[in-house]
């Protein structure tokens, strides 16, 4: 049977588990290293599936956000821009 794509791309490799204090772990192979600071583990059955979590842009922050549909007072009526310069 021919691998798929996605896991010729991925080889296996086979890592202990050890302790630490009471937490169990393993050591990620540096070719399965992820590019984050943080993760999220999470179980699918017998496998445990380990994602980044990815910083989100300010850009993309502000994209997420609903519009507002308040109305504000316009905060420049009735000033000139030489209202604020002082002699």
């Amino acid at each position: 049977m021919p691998k798929s794509p996605k896991s010729a791309a991925l080889p296996e490799r086979y890592v202990r588990l050890f302790r630490n204090g009471r937490n169990q772990a393993l050591r990620i192979p540096r070719e399965f290293e992820l590019d984050a600071e943080q993760a999220i583990v999470r179980k699918d059955g017998e496998r445990l599936i380990v994602e980044p979590v990815r910083q989100r842009s300010l850009l993309a922050l502000l994209a997420s956000l609903e519009p507002l549909d308040d109305v504000f007072p316009d905060v420049d009526e009735g000033l000139s821009p030489l209202d604020d310069v002082t002699i």
